[in-house]
Parts: structure tokens; C-alpha cells; sequence
């Protein structure tokens, strides 16, 4: 979940570009990250570009929805919320309002695995942007003062959940659908927590979660851009550097194996807002850190199989049948533990959402007897390398992955030779992935997004 600040979010988008040719390899990599840690246990990543004299100033808590003790869900990403409120030095509003005098941009956000920060500033406002942090790492203000930031934040993230997630059929809908994926998973429960449990967090509550996770030696700092490693040193030294560890950020996580679904289940939400109807279905998928080799295996063949207009589905589907508007196929492997594998589809119109059904799993039947040729897991396994590298012209976006990898157990070498690792996988590995996780011994969850009249015909 995100939360708009002064200066609005940072754009992380990468663009479609040209595939490599099979045997290319990635440039000289100057930005080559430099790590080292704080005496206080601080993990510190500097990834230089120095193309503009601009950085990327990024503090990632090793703590998500998934470390949320029963009956507390919802706290990590309420905390984020108040960790832009007060502290003993910083008036309420004040942190948001230096970033944006200094022409800077800011904002937070939390997942199932981790909670991060960050600004993107002029590189000479790099200290002050570790001031800030480092301020509100140990002096943030909870109270109990019933307009105070902790109390007066859960009815933000109340009226967020209203306009983020209830107004959008299409998010009520994949909630429900991961929650049974998920169920019996500290994944289960949204990030942004049950309203009823959120409702009941006290400042105490949040006392112990910031005492618990919020603490140096539980943080990973990282700086992209114009700097290099002893100019971060002699920042991140003097301010992150001079925090005491609390000692109780225990380093335990809450991650495990995601159970296997044992029947298959049908999910189906129908609104007056929707407009376009669609189909989906979700399967257990693999994990990049648990089974990196599989998970690079199954992009490539999700990559054949739905991953754009030249694939299979596309082709069949909307091209050569026009029975759909759209057809994918995509895995969340970026999680650390086991993210769904999902099918899906838009029904041209005329076309019921049966018809829909049996043409997508005709499709996919095919594909899981014959195989993928050789040039189909050439395109694919070159696109994906391709967006890998190009990605790493931004600063913004390699702070995000650097960060992201290692919150989650990942290393940076994992990062690096992803292009490379992709690239060697063969046509045999990406079918063999692809029939493990939809085979007929694999049980779904099927999911319809409909428009109210169509349900009523369903």
C-alpha cells in the first residue's frame, strides 16, 4: 500500500525495449553496488550513477503483514502512516514539508515481507535526507492523545482501504481470491490488515511494534545515484551510525511454505462498476529466493505461454479466434515466500465466460503436451533479460530491487547475474516449470469479475 506525499510518487516504470541478442552480455557495470555495515548492525548498499547529480535515498525495515502478531494485522502498514507524523525534534507535517523544500520527493510503502522508505532529492541534500530518517527511527511520537498522530492515522488507513480497496471490484475480488490461496499463511490477511483488528490497535501496540522492528540493526540502507562509498560511509556513520540497537528486533520472520491448495474453488464478484468482464485462474506458484532456478523457469514459460501480444494465448485467443479482448499468464515470484500463477483472460463480446473458459484451457492443454520451441524460449528468455539490464538505467527502480532482494533473503549477486541466469534456461526446463505448476494434479482457484446484469444471466 502506498501513501501519496509532497512531491507525489516517483515513476518506476520500465519501459518495453529490444530484445538482446542470445549470446549479449550486460555492459561494464559501473554502478556496480558497494556494501559495508554500520557497527550497529545497519546493512548500507551505494549504487553509484553518476550521470546527474541526483540520489535515491532509501531505508528498508526488515518487517511486513507477514511478522503482524494474531489480532494485530494492519499495524505494519498503519505504522508506516504514522512514521510521517511527529517526532521530538520534527512538528507534525514538518518531515514531508523539508523533502518538498528542498525539491525533493518522498513516500512509503509496505508489502507482505517488508516496509520501505524513501526521497529522491539533489545530491547535496543527501544528509539531510539521513537526518530525517534517523530522526524518526528513534524519536517518532506515539501517545495516546486521541488526536494524536497514532489514532488519528488508523482512520486514514480506514477511509485508504474505503477508496483503494472497497471501491474497486477488481481488488475486493483478488483480496478474497488470495486469501484463500493463502489461507492458514501469514500471507492470508491483506496488508493493509482487517478494519475490525485495525480498529482495535492502541499507541501501545504501535510502542511495541516501533520498538521491536523499527532499530538499526533491522534496517538495510541504500543510496542510488551521484555518490560513492565513502561519501556514504561518512554520512550514514554520523547519523544512522550514532543510533543504539533497542535489542529487540529478534531477526525471526514469520515465512513459510505455502500450503498446496486440495480443491479447486470458484471466487465470483459481480458490481455495477464493472465494465469489462474477467476470468482468471490462480494456482500455487514458486518463489525466486526459495527455488530461484524453478522461478526463473516459470517466468520464461509464462513468458511463451501469456506474456504479451506475441505470445500463445494472445495469438490463439484474440488474434486467430477473437474470443478475447486480452489473455496472460504471470507469477508473483518477487515474494518470499510462494506467490500465485495465474491464467487469465477478457471475453470478446458475445462470448460467455464457458466459452472463454474452454478456449484459454484448450490453449494451455496444447501447449503442456507439445512443449515450447526453441525460438519461442529464445524471444522470451531475451525479453526478460533485456527488461533486467535496461531497468538498470534507473536509479530509482535499482534502489527498489537491490532493496527489495535483500529484505527478503535475497543477495546481491542474485540480482546481478539474473540476466545471464535467465538466459540459460532451456526449452525443456520452462515446460517442465510451467506443467509442474498447472498439471493436472495442481488444484485453482477460478475467479469472474462480472457486471451486475451478466451475473444475473450467469
Amino acid at each position: 500500500m502506498k501513501r501519496t506525499l509532497t512531491g507525489g510518487l516517483v515513476a518506476l516504470a520500465v519501459f518495453a525495449l529490444p530484445a538482446l541478442a542470445d549470446n549479449a552480455t550486460a555492459p561494464a557495470e559501473a554502478w556496480t553496488p558497494k556494501t559495508f555495515e554500520l557497527d550497529n548492525g545497519m546493512e548500507v548498499v551505494v549504487i553509484p550513477d553518476h550521470r546527474a547529480p541526483v540520489v535515491t535515498h532509501m531505508v528498508w525495515y526488515k518487517v511486513g503483514a507477514v511478522d503482524e502478531a494474531p489480532g494485530k494485522s494492519g499495524i505494519a502498514h498503519l505504522f508506516e502512516h504514522v512514521m510521517f507524523q511527529q517526532t521530538d525534534t520534527l512538528a507534525p507535517g514538518e518531515f514531508d514539508s523539508i523533502v518538498s523544500r528542498n525539491g525533493g520527493q518522498s513516500n512509503a510503502f509496505t508489502s507482505w515481507d517488508y516496509t520501505a522508505y524513501f526521497e529522491r532529492v539533489a545530491k547535496e541534500q543527501l544528509g539531510t535526507m539521513m537526518e530525517l530518517e534517523a530522526d524518526r527511527m528513534v524519536n517518532l511520537v506515539i501517545d495516546d492523545d486521541p488526536e494524536g498522530a497514532f489514532i488519528s492515522e488508523r482512520d486514514v488507513v480506514k477511509e485508504e482501504r474505503r477508496q483503494r480497496i472497497d471501491n474497486n471490484p477488481g481488488v475486493i475480488l483478488q483480496e478474497q481470491v488470495l486469501s484463500e490461496l493463502w489461507k492458514g499463511h501469514p500471507y492470508e490477511i491483506t496488508v493493509i490488515g482487517n478494519m475490525d483488528e485495525v480498529a482495535a490497535l492502541t499507541p501501545e501496540d504501535g510502542l511495541n511494534f516501533y520498538h521491536e522492528y523499527y532499530s538499526p540493526e533491522n534496517a538495510i540502507l541504500v543510496v542510488a545515484g551521484d555518490v560513492t562509498e565513502d561519501e556514504v560511509r561518512t554520512l550514514a556513520e554520523a547519523t544512522y551510525g550514532q543510533i543504539v540497537p533497542t535489542g529487540t528486533a529478534h531477526g525471526q520472520r514469520n515465512w513459510r511454505d505455502v500450503p498446496l491448495l486440495i480443491e479447486n474453488d470458484e471466487i465470483i464478484h459481480s458490481d455495477p462498476k464493472v465494465r469489462q468482464p474477467v476470468w482468471s485462474r490462480y494456482y500455487n506458484g514458486v518463489s525466486q529466493v526459495r527455488s530461484p532456478k524453478e522461478a526463473y523457469a516459470l517466468e520464461v514459460g509464462l513468458e511463451v505461454l501469456g506474456g504479451g501480444m506475441t505470445s500463445r494465448l494472445y495469438q490463439s485467443l484474440v488474434e486467430q479466434q477473437q474470443l478475447a479482448i486480452s489473455a496472460s499468464s504471470y507469477a508473483w515470484t518477487d515474494l518470499h515466500d510462494q506467490g500465485p500463477a495465474v491464467i487469465s483472460a477478457s471475453p470478446a463480446p458475445g462470448v460467455s465466460m464457458d466459452e472463454l473458459e474452454t478456449a484459454v484451457m484448450a490453449e494451455v492443454s496444447k501447449a503442456l503436451d507439445e512443449g515450447f520451441t526453441e525460438e519461442e524460449v529464445i524471444r522470451a528468455r531475451n525479453k526478460l533479460a533485456a527488461t533486467a539490464i535496461y531497468a538498470r538505467d534507473s536509479q530509482s527502480t535499482m534502489a527498489n530491487v537491490f532493496g527489495s532482494t535483500l529484505a527478503i533473503g535475497g543477495t546481491i549477486e542474485s540480482v546481478l547475474s539474473y540476466p545471464d541466469d535467465v538466459r540459460a534456461v532451456t526449452p525443456e526446463e520452462a515446460i517442465a516449470a510451467v506443467r509442474t505448476v498447472f498439471g493436472p494434479d495442481r488444484h485453482y482457484i477460478e475467479a469472474q469479475l462480472l457486471p451486475e446484469d451478466m451475473a444475473a444471466e450467469e
